[in-house]
């Protein structure tokens, strides 16, 4: 053992406070160990779970195009008369908002629809009158039809007679050429018999006479048979005439009948005319009331004022439906739109409505309200796909003091995975994993009269 020098002093360490001060102070431990279970904690919590989703700025709809703001125009130009309601009052389907007076000067005279209706009754008896005149017209056709049928028959029937008349004629005329030869043969003879002083003068004088007489019968035959075919000649010049003469009063009646038609399709054509304007200016005049098509509240009035003149078709004031089926418009980038389904679950926050949000962990927040896709477009807006989000049932209902046109923010929620892993994710700007085969479109989801 080391003896003690006698001359070195016994100093003891806690006496010496340059030793003290060379110590490793006790908060600077603290401190290091805090830092080491803050970093260690926060490499524990990058393993936590969390819920990716797509996150979307949108507003509040209405999810049936019925349900949604709308103007009430004026169908007719007019002048305002008087208001009966004021913004921000109920309506009920068919209340009248405002009163027009006419503006155009054809409707200026306050008796028009029964001079309108004068003209038609006018008009229905001229259409009346030539109706009558065109059967009248029609059965005097008829009548000259019938006419020609008998005149033609009666003519052919002539013809016929004539003809056998010819016919008779002719074979009187054979007859008596055979008689006037048989004359000739005799006076011959008897002339013979006069030179040989067998026949008296007398007998052949007689015999003269009868073949004189026998010859002028055969003219007169003759003459009678020229006549009869003279008149058959006749009566087939009378049949052509006929059938000339009833065509040409068939063809004028015909002609007539025929302007009569064309002016009877004139008049009832007016007639139509003057009954489409009769009913139009009719029913014009029930649009000098402007009435709510639908219920709702009257939300602004677009014109004011009274005397204040209004064109066809120009809005005059925007109604709210009442108790709308209310839905959020959301937009999602084209990239994201492949992770979404019709029955998506979806996560909101209303603007001015009080929220915690952890989009990661939906469970943890409070004040946010679920929802399911009811609705994905089709076709881009401004490069976005339009999604409508309408109330999950199976949740809590959304907040009665909410109104359509206020902001929202919506999440739709996807698949489960280490936070670690949505911050490389969110760092390398990949999409979101996919949760696995997703339902097809109308398959699994529910239709959008369902919600």
């Amino acid at each position: 053992m080391k003896e003690k020098d006698p001359y070195t002093p016994d100093l003891s360490r806690k006496e010496l406070d340059a030793m003290e001060m060379v110590r490793t102070p006790q908060l600077g431990r603290t401190l290091a160990y805090w830092i080491g279970g803050i970093v260690l904690f926060l490499i524990l919590c990058l393993f936590l779970p969390w819920t990716q989703n797509i996150a979307s700025r949108g507003t509040l709809t209405a999810l049936n195009p019925q349900d949604r703001p709308q103007t009430v125009q004026s169908t007719i130009a007019g002048r305002i008369e008087r208001w009966y309601v004021q913004e921000g009052q109920l309506v009920q389907k068919g209340d009248t908002i405002v009163s027009l007076s006419e503006v155009k000067e054809k409707y200026f005279d306050p008796q028009l629809l029964d001079r309108l209706n004068e003209q038609v009754e006018a008009k229905e008896g001229a259409v009346e009158a030539t109706e009558a005149k065109a059967v009248a017209l029609e059965n005097q056709i008829k009548a000259l039809r019938e006419g020609l049928k008998f005149s033609l028959a009666k003519g052919r029937n002539k013809i016929e007679q004539t003809r056998l008349k010819v016919q008779s004629d002719s074979m009187d005329v054979v007859a008596q050429r055979m008689e006037v030869e048989i004359a000739q043969n005799q006076f011959t003879r008897q002339e013979a018999l006069y030179a040989q002083g067998l026949k008296s003068l007398t007998e052949l004088e007689t015999r003269r006479l009868k073949l004189q007489e026998a010859q002028a019968k055969l003219l007169a035959i003759q003459n009678k048979l020229a006549s009869s075919r003279a008149e058959l000649l006749n009566a087939y010049t009378e049949l052509n005439s006929l059938q000339a003469e009833y065509g040409d009063k068939l063809a004028k009646a015909e002609s007539e009948l025929s302007s009569n038609r064309a002016y009877l399709y004139s008049t009832m054509g007016e007639t139509s005319k003057l009954r489409s304007e009769y009913s139009g200016t009719l029913e014009r005049s029930r649009f000098y009331q402007v009435v709510a098509p639908q219920t709702g509240y009257l939300v602004r009035t677009l014109r004011a004022g009274i005397g204040e003149n209004i064109k066809e078709g120009e809005a005059i004031a925007t109604i709210m439906p009442d108790d709308p089926k209310l839905a959020v418009e959301l937009y999602v980038q084209p990239m994201d739109l492949p992770l979404l389904y019709r029955g998506a679950p979806v996560r909101l926050q209303f603007d001015g409505w009080p929220a915690l949000v952890f989009s990661g962990w939906p469970n943890l927040g409070f004040g946010t309200f679920g929802g399911k896709v009811a609705v994905i477009d089709n076709t881009a807006t401004n490069g976005l796909y339009r999604m409508l989000v309408v109330q999950d049932p199976e949740q809590e209902e959304w907040p009665e003091a909410i109104r359509i046109g206020s902001g929202v923010q919506g999440w739709a929620m996807l698949n489960t995975v280490p936070i670690w892993y949505e911050l490389w994710r969110q760092l390398n700007g990949f999409p979101p994993d996919y949760t696995g085969d997703l339902p097809v479109d109308g398959a699994k989801a529910q239709t959008k009269e369902e919600y």
